[in-house]
């Protein structure tokens, strides 16, 4: 796929309707076939919303249901806190994030910092989808400087393969040249109609110290792949596709 073409899953184009970006989907799904489904999986909360929150609110627009899945609580994201504590403010504050998205939140049980890669964690992620069947998810791509990052990561990819490729899966960026490496992106969303409600869903993460965060790192980010995408504001992503065309038995 040229990296400006639409991104499309399962024929429906969920890219902006053209290469400037209306920011309007082209297609909205059949209203007599089920609703289509999007799970944004990110290890921490803030991390859908930074990575994805964008297009977390294209998909909406287009009538898409939305989950935002975090990994973990952020026991260990806020200084002179105890796990709980920090933990129960940012859930929070994930859920005050998730209804300015309109997007389902699901906290699963694992401990910011301490992840890990087990068969019951494998089991557990690979459940949680199972149970969710979406059309789509969203994670970190794999190549990423916070180990609970690349845990997340290896999870989804896990149950991806585990459920037969049974979703499209794509990977997000977050921080790119500090904690997302090497990221060449195969697909973008235009924003460019939402960045403002984006923006609004990240401040809630109010202990993160998010806005001078986001205002530095986030929307650089934001018009650079709008850039490349000949828009004014784009999220990327990569398309990890399992084809078996050339494969014989």
């Amino acid at each position: 796929m040229n990296r400006r073409d639409m991104l499309k899953v399962t024929g429906t184009t969920i890219a902006g309707a053209t290469l400037l970006g209306t920011g309007a989907f082209a297609n909205v799904p059949n209203q007599q076939s089920k609703t289509k489904k999007a799970l944004i999986i990110g290890a921490h909360p803030d991390d859908p919303e930074t990575g994805c929150g964008g297009t977390m609110l294209m998909l909406r627009k287009a009538g898409w249901e939305v989950v935002s899945v975090y990994l973990t609580k952020g026991h260990g994201g806020i200084a002179g806190k105890t796990h709980d504590e920090a933990a129960t403010i940012r859930t929070q504050e994930a859920i005050e994030a998730c209804k300015i998205l309109d997007a389902r939140p699901i906290f699963m049980t694992q401990i910011d910092g301490n992840a890990e890669v087990t068969k019951a964690r494998y089991a557990e992620m690979q459940e949680l989808i199972a149970t969710e069947r979406p059309d789509i998810v969203f994670t970190h791509w794999p190549i990423d400087s916070h180990t609970d990052h690349r845990v997340c990561s290896t999870l989804v990819y896990n149950a991806w393969r585990r459920l037969d490729y049974s979703f499209e899966l794509y990977y997000f960026e977050v921080m790119s040249g500090t904690q997302t490496q090497l990221f060449q992106p195969t697909d973008y969303v235009d924003i460019s109609s939402v960045t403002e409600q984006k923006y609004q869903a990240c401040l809630c993460h109010k202990s993160q110290n998010m806005e001078p965060l986001y205002n530095d790192w986030h929307i650089p980010m934001e018009k650079f792949r709008g850039l490349e995408f000949r828009c004014k504001r784009a999220e990327a992503f990569i398309h990890l596709r399992h084809d078996t065309s050339d494969i014989t038995t």
